[in-house]
């Protein structure tokens, strides 16, 4: 690929005769376009600021990642909304095994901080997940156990780095009142004085 970006091939199996050309996969959370086919493998082209701005340009041969097609206009919505826009990057801090599960620490990167909600949803590589706890600049996650067994979360482990997407609509509410007028009216200053935020 020209202009510094990569060429990144992914062996799909079945899942690779459902994507056409043109069509949107999530890879460990980021959203891309499929650029070519063969039987079984997918094909991305990965620009060079999505490459500086998420794990994809960490990746190596035989690297394991989470895929998820793109929900369909007329599919069934279950869960938090994803939309593949990695926000940043953290780095795990701690995982605890706790009988078949799993809870994990990750501090992320400081400007995605303001989002981070105590019970509120965050994808991590993709997963969509509920923050449990938000303390000193991580949070916590638990990991049941068929996060573990179905995507690429059991291989978590201290000082490994993930794509973040922090949820759409903290995220909105969040910007919204840091550009309201400081003179009078809602701000995230006076919810945060009032226990809100």
């Amino acid at each position: 690929m020209v202009g510094g970006g990569r060429r990144i091939d992914i062996e799909v199996g079945a899942l690779g005769a459902e994507c056409a050309i043109g069509a949107s996969v999530c890879i460990s959370g980021v959203c891309l376009t499929v650029a070519a086919r063969a039987p079984g493998m997918l094909g991305f082209d990965v620009v060079t600021e999505t490459l500086q701005r998420t794990t994809l340009g960490e990746m190596r041969l035989g690297d394991k990642v989470n895929l998820e097609r793109a929900l369909p206009a007329d599919g069934r919505f279950d869960g938090h909304f994803v939309q593949g826009h990695v926000d940043g990057t953290g780095t795990v801090e701690q995982v605890t095994p706790s009988g078949q599960e799993s809870v994990v620490w990750i501090r992320p990167q400081s400007p995605l901080w303001p989002y981070m909600i105590p019970k509120g949803s965050v994808a991590i590589d993709g997963i969509s997940l509920t923050i449990a706890e938000v303390r000193d600049g991580a949070f916590s996650t638990a990991l049941i156990p068929t996060t573990l067994a179905v995507t690429t979360a059991a291989s978590l482990s201290a000082g490994r780095k993930v794509n973040i997407e922090t949820d759409i609509i903290v995220r909105t509410i969040v910007h919204r009142l840091s550009t309201m007028p400081s003179s009078g009216g809602l701000t995230l200053s006076k919810l945060h004085k009032a226990g809100f935020a």
